[in-house]
């Protein structure tokens, strides 16, 4: 095989290569975007008025929640909201949002009116991704979301994205770091 084959068919590979790392870009750029869970909310009004998430759970049906309120008397009452009832505040929050009058986009803690704490929780599956990703990229935002859910859940699921361990157990409990006699070489 002379040297001018062997150039073309190195230029070749090298041609088909950039081709499919080109292909492999394009194709992120076009990836649908992954669907938001649906979500099961109890969110329970505090004493100062404001709303919190006390449970949260991703579901298979649509989104729904339960409201904990007091009554007059100091009663609990819980009433059943939809995913239409949702999705009519979560909207109304986000007009505030865009005229920056909404509580989810100011610096504080201690909760939100309701439809600001189902804004900051399901966004994304409410009023889709997009929207759910420009709120979160708004540091105050994604503070006031994360201080409004204290759900289980919540917590877990972020401790889960956050978490990164930087050594692994062995088997019997310590760290797998190798011991000095597992690499030791014998001469032969």
């Amino acid at each position: 095989m002379s040297n001018k084959h062997i150039s073309s068919i190195v230029g070749g590979v090298a041609l088909g290569s950039a081709g499919v790392l080109m292909m492999s870009v394009l194709s992120g750029c076009e990836a649908p975007q992954e669907k938001q869970q649906n979500r099961y909310l109890v969110i329970e009004q505090q004493s100062n008025g404001k709303y919190i998430v006390v449970e949260e759970m991703p579901t298979e049906g649509p989104n729904r929640a339960i409201i904990r309120e007091k009554d007059l008397d100091g009663n609990t009452i819980e009433r059943f909201m939809n995913e239409d009832e949702m999705k009519v505040l979560a909207d109304q929050e986000y007009k505030k949002v865009q005229n920056g009058t909404s509580e989810t986009t100011q610096s504080g803690s201690g909760g939100m009116g309701l439809g600001g704490t189902i804004l900051a929780v399901a966004a994304g599956s409410l009023l889709g991704n997009m929207i759910g990703n420009s709120l979160m990229n708004n540091k105050n935002f994604s503070q006031r979301a994360s201080s409004v859910n204290k759900s289980a859940y919540s917590r877990s699921s972020n401790s889960r994205k956050s978490t990164k361990s930087s050594s692994r157990k062995s088997f019997f409990g310590g760290n797998s770091r190798s011991s000095s006699y597992g690499s030791r070489s014998y001469g032969g």
